[in-house]
């Protein structure tokens, strides 16, 4: 039975030095790491940004369409992989949370709203004038990382963070609602939900969390993310159970223990209710 994998940085670097970061062609990427065109996953964030070329890139269920300008972030753990034309090109970089959050200090990774896993859209599409002005940082990345220079990790890093600025300008003028007041709380929710929701299924448990109204959560929700707080906390738990049923060493009856159904029977009509698929049926469309 097919197991999906999951990659850490090291798979990528040879680096001992910098074993948590990891940055290259994707041309060259693609030449010793073919197995990344297969569906797997990440155990830390990951950014890719295509200068030529075309396909399509599949995250966690989700198709895109890939093109010049296309720039995708990934969080660790969601499932993605490729279908990509011969003259593709661009560039790739992944690194650890840790690397990030112990190198800036204070500011974290998750700072970024782009990779927040609630509202994150892993996709954005930057323009020619655009591209012109983010692609000189991963030509520098290139370059500092083919040399053997004091302070390289530390140029990595802050040229990384350029990019990442770069791309929460770019973010936030296309997805206004970044700025909006109630972020800092559907922050918080997102937190509560990634630790919670294998067993805690009921919107009043965040919402206490949160020192706030279910009646408040829901409309924060609403406003933010246009779904209520049930239907955020049910779409986490179902991307979390389709994640699983693809790894087909687990049984399903395994995968619905993990996201805290005790009775399968339950966790059958839940999952058909949303998908309109068994958990088997569903299992049996993955390829």
């Amino acid at each position: 039975m097919k197991k999906y994998p999951v990659y850490s940085v090291q798979n990528f670097s040879c680096n001992d030095i910098h074993r948590d970061f990891y940055v290259n062609t994707f041309t060259e990427h693609l030449k010793n790491h073919s197995f990344v065109e297969e569906p797997h996953r990440h155990d830390s964030y990951l950014m890719v940004f295509f200068t030529k070329g075309s396909g399509q890139h599949e995250v966690d269920f989700d198709q895109f369409e890939i093109k010049r300008g296309s720039l995708f972030v990934l969080q660790p753990g969601q499932m993605h992989h490729w279908n990509l034309s011969k003259d593709i090109e661009g560039f790739v970089i992944i690194f650890s949370q840790e690397l990030y959050n112990l190198y800036f200090g204070q500011k974290k990774i998750n700072d970024y709203n782009f990779y927040h896993s609630i509202q994150n859209r892993p996709e954005m599409v930057f323009e020619e004038n655009e591209i012109s002005k983010i692609c000189p940082y991963f030509d520098l990345l290139i370059q500092e990382n083919t040399q053997d220079n004091k302070y390289q990790l530390d140029k990595l890093l802050n040229l990384l963070d350029c990019i990442h600025i770069e791309v929460a300008r770019k973010y936030g003028e296309t997805y206004s609602h970044q700025t909006h007041s109630y972020n800092i709380k559907i922050n918080k929710f997102e937190s509560f939900l990634e630790e919670y929701f294998r067993t805690e299924k009921l919107p009043s448990f965040y919402a206490e969390k949160l020192n706030i109204t279910l009646k408040h959560l829901n409309r924060i929700c609403n406003e933010i993310l246009q779904k209520t707080a049930t239907e955020v906390i049910t779409d986490r738990v179902i991307l979390e159970i389709k994640r699983m049923l693809i790894d087909k060493q687990l049984a399903i009856n395994e995968v619905a223990f993990k996201v805290g159904y005790e009775d399968y029977s339950y966790f059958s009509r839940f999952f058909k209710k949303q998908t309109g698929l068994s958990p088997t049926e569903f299992r049996n469309t993955m390829r």
